[in-house]
């Protein structure tokens, strides 16, 4: 039993030790490949798909500055103001989930949520994987400035099938590089984000087309929020 307990200790350190660690390495270190690209390799080579994976680091300097606006526009309006989670909108989508089951699931996810899924965890919906999450969103609010959370977000997320982050998507879909992507073509990237392998910025439907209208009507809010918090501190 002692011997147990001494190994569950040194396991539970151990686990605690090496998150921080990699927390703290990656607040200064690119993020070259996430635990959901290397699924989704695993995934094109068991379907006998061509490998693919698109994914060019670029500081957030190097990126149009209409992209984090929009896919704040898009995901989460109050990401400059929350500390990881969006507990009004938690609790909304709960109440929209249970008074109407019928409906596809609502999600709630930040985009420091986002973040910590994608660099540190495997997609999925269990608890033990939604427990992780909230560990993970609390350490990187805690150890990186929200520039830096958005900078690897926007180096880390799907944009579509083989195609992560913003310098690959504008290269793929827009044939530019991320610092030049315009207003309308980083609202269509935005748009595709609840599903960039179902919705295409670069062959994109009617409905991505009113989705984008309706983030681009939301970025001026964003921006104008964005402005008057800068302006505060």
């Amino acid at each position: 039993m002692r011997l147990i307990k001494k190994t569950l200790k040194w396991i539970v350190v151990a686990f605690f030790a090496s998150t921080i660690l990699s927390v703290v390495a990656l607040r200064f270190l690119p993020v070259v490949v996430t635990p959901l690209m290397l699924i989704r390799c695993y995934e094109q080579v068991k379907a006998g798909e061509e490998l693919k994976l698109s994914h060019d680091w670029e500081p957030l300097s190097n990126i149009s500055k209409d992209l984090p606006i929009a896919v704040m526009a898009s995901e989460d309006a109050k990401f400059l103001d929350h500390h990881g989670f969006d507990y009004q909108a938690i609790e909304h989508a709960a109440k929209r989930n249970r008074e109407h089951p019928e409906k596809r699931k609502l999600g709630a996810s930040t985009i420091s949520q986002q973040t910590a899924k994608n660099v540190f965890l495997w997609p999925g919906r269990s608890w033990v994987r939604k427990g992780f999450e909230v560990y993970f969103t609390a350490l990187i609010e805690l150890m990186w400035p929200k520039e830096r959370i958005m900078e690897v977000y926007l180096n880390s997320i799907e944009m579509g099938n083989g195609i992560y982050g913003a310098q690959a998507v504008a290269e793929e879909h827009f044939n530019t590089d991320a610092k030049d992507l315009t207003k309308a073509q980083c609202a269509l990237i935005a748009a595709t984000l609840p599903n960039p392998r179902k919705f295409s910025s670069k062959n994109p439907s009617a409905y991505m087309l009113k989705r984008q209208k309706r983030i681009l009507r939301e970025m001026k809010y964003v921006e104008r929020m964005a402005t008057s918090r800068t302006a505060a501190n």
